[in-house]
C-alpha cells in the first residue's frame, strides 16, 4: 500500500489563517492523501490545528523542525486502528 503525503507551508501566517488553510485542505474531498504535514512558525497554531484534525479523523504529532518552526503531522486513522485502540 502506497502512502501519499501532502505538505502545507503556512509559515508567516498568523491565526486564524494557518487553521483555516489546514481545514480547507482536510475538507477538500478531491484531494487524496494519507498524511498532511503542516509547517508553521506561529505557536498558537499548535493548539488550534490539532483539534481540527482530530475532529476529522486524523491522528496528530507535533515536532519542532527548526528553532521557532514546527511540523504538525496529521495522519488518517483507518477503521482498523479505531477498532483496535478503542477497547
Amino acid at each position: 500500500m502506497m502512502i501519499s503525503k501532502k505538505s502545507l507551508d503556512v509559515r508567516g501566517e498568523i491565526c486564524p489563517y494557518p487553521m483555516i488553510k489546514t481545514n480547507e485542505v482536510l475538507d477538500n474531498a478531491s484531494e487524496q492523501f494519507d498524511i498532511l504535514e503542516v509547517i508553521t512558525d506561529h505557536p498558537p497554531a499548535l493548539s488550534t490545528i490539532p483539534p481540527e484534525g482530530i475532529k476529522r479523523g486524523f491522528a496528530c504529532e507535533i515536532n519542532e523542525s527548526n528553532k521557532g518552526e514546527w511540523t504538525i503531522t496529521l495522519s488518517k486513522i483507518n477503521s482498523w486502528e479505531i477498532n483496535n485502540f478503542s477497547d
